[in-house]
Parts: C-alpha cells; structure tokens; sequence
C-alpha cells in the first residue's frame, strides 16, 4: 500500500492562480449560466482565475496537466464525474489542492466526498478552505492496463453488466439522448449471460461466473446508486462487489435496491475489502467515473491519500 504526501512532489505556488476546468454541457447544460458567478466566488479569494480551454475530454485532461505542471496554486473541475475524471489525472498524487463542483448528470465523487449537491454552496465551501489553506487527504484508485497503461479514478469501476450496457450505448448513433442508454439496457438484458471472472484479491486467487463487478473508492456510482455502499474514501482500501448469476427477472428485481446499497444482502452478492485486485475476463471494457477507460486485464490499487480536497 502507497501513501502519496505532499513531501513526495514539489509544493504548489500559494500565490498562483486557480485554474478551472469547465464542461458546458455537463447535466446537459443545466448549469451552464452558473459559471461567471462561480468564477467570481473564486476570484474573491484574492488569487487570479485561469478557465481552461478544452474543446475535447482529451483537451480537457491535456490542459489539466499543462495547468499543475505551470505551479497553479489549485485545480477546480465543474462539472460531472467525468470533468472530475479528466482533471484527477492531473492532481493525483500531487501536491496541488482540487475542488470539485457538481454541475453534472452525475456527481458521484463530489457527494461522496461531503460537497454540496448545489454548485453554488459547494463552490462556497471550495473558496473557504482556498481562504484557510485547509485541504483533506482522500484515497483514489489506480488503474492498471495490461500494457502497463495508468488511470486513476475517485469513485467506482465498473467491470459488468453497467460497463456492457455503457459500451452498447457508446457504439449507438439512435436515439440521441438518455433513451439511447434505455435501449442498450434493454439490447443487453436480451442478451444476458454471466461471464467468467479470473479475480486475484491481495494475491489470493479466485474465479467466479458474475454478471455484476464493481470495484469502489467511493459507495456510488450512475447518479447515486450506491454499489459499493460501504466503501471508505480515507481506508485505503478498495471494496469489491460481485453479484454472480443473476438471470434477467432476479437482475431486474435486484437493480433497484443498488440505490439504497442493501442489495449487497442477496445471497448471490459477494463483497471483499483488498488493498489490490487483478481483474480478467474476456471482451469487457470498464468505465471508471463513468469514463470508457481500459480493456480488462486491470490491475487496481488504493493510493491512500492520493488527493487534496478542499474542504
């Protein structure tokens, strides 16, 4: 288990600027004409304000990365978990400060990490602790490809029938919109079969037949559906959430109690604490924040206190 401090990396510029990363169109736009207020919030903590120019998620992580490698003092994302993914690969396990503001479809990290739901207060409680120079340390994940390929993410991978239904939707042109997610759910329960899971938890080796896998930092996941809902952002360790054979009726009966975490209590749910899990099954590609990331084999590892909150 790595622990990732300030002493490890060179300290942040305290009178930098903060940088912002924003997405126009997170929670389909919503939020958007909240963003100069953000900005002046921001600014009245006396430090210059840099918004970010991105036009892609890949511009987005690119201009993160150019920002913490300038000295910014601070990162802050608006938007939805996957504005939060971007800018995560930035700051972790750096020494520069990261605040997030809700203003997505789904804002599971923000929550889960104690900020508003609002942006505006969450936005508040980001200016308070810039004012006090107070950061919280909490855990991440660090995700392994087997090409040696490295992400990290805050909330939950997701290795099972969610991912599935995520890459049906992606590869989709119709419908636009949330009905194009609704029809890859449907496509997929059609098509429903558990898959064989090699799994290595702190070395220990097993292999399961499952149709959900899920790997967590935090507890949720899709806009609050709390998956792993005894995960712990400040354990260092991951909590690993298998639900076997589940056959389309008993998934479907299952499904919705993930929103309040008790389906951990059907006798075909397992759920493991690991500090590492190697994870291998065949033709699934996971989603982290709900970001298309990599291709299993992965290997994920808690990183406690791979990032400072500002809270």
């Amino acid at each position: 288990m790595l622990a990732v401090t300030a002493d490890d990396h060179p300290s942040v510029a305290p009178d930098g600027p903060v940088a912002v990363l924003a997405n126009p169109t997170a929670g389909r736009g919503r939020h958007r004409g909240l963003l100069p207020g953000l900005l002046d919030r921001l600014a009245a903590t006396g430090r210059p304000v840099r918004l970010l120019e991105a036009h892609s998620a890949e511009q987005a992580e690119a201009a993160c990365r150019a920002a913490v490698a300038d000295g910014v003092a601070a990162l802050v994302a608006v938007g939805g978990d996957g504005t939060v993914h971007r800018a995560l690969q930035a700051v972790a396990g750096t020494a520069v400060p990261f605040g997030p503001v809700p203003a997505g479809t789904g804002n599971d990290f923000a929550v889960d990490t104690g900020f508003p739901a609002d942006p505006l207060a969450a936005v508040e409680v980001i200016v308070d602790a810039l004012r006090a120079g107070r950061t919280r340390p909490v855990d991440l994940a660090r995700l392994t490809g087997a090409d040696g390929t490295r992400r990290w993410y805050g909330a939950v991978l997701a290795a099972g029938f969610d991912a599935i239904v995520n890459e049906r939707a992606n590869r989709m042109r119709w419908p636009r919109g949330p009905r194009r997610y609704d029809l890859a759910i449907l496509v997929e329960l059609a098509r429903l079969r558990p898959r064989r899971y090699k799994l290595r938890l702190d070395g220990e080796p097993q292999e399961v037949d499952a149709v959900l896998v899920a790997v967590g930092n935090a507890p949720s996941y899709g806009g609050g559906m709390r998956i792993c809902p005894d995960a712990d952002l400040t354990d260092g360790l991951l909590d690993v959430v298998v639900g076997g054979r589940f056959d389309r009726l008993t998934l479907m009966r299952v499904k919705p109690s993930i929103y309040q975490g008790t389906h951990v209590r059907h006798p075909l749910v397992r759920s493991y604490r690991v500090r590492e899990v190697e994870l291998a099954a065949e033709g699934i590609t996971t989603y982290a924040d709900g970001e298309r990331v990599l291709d299993l084999p992965v290997t994920v590892t808690a990183v406690p206190a791979a990032l400072r909150l500002l809270r």
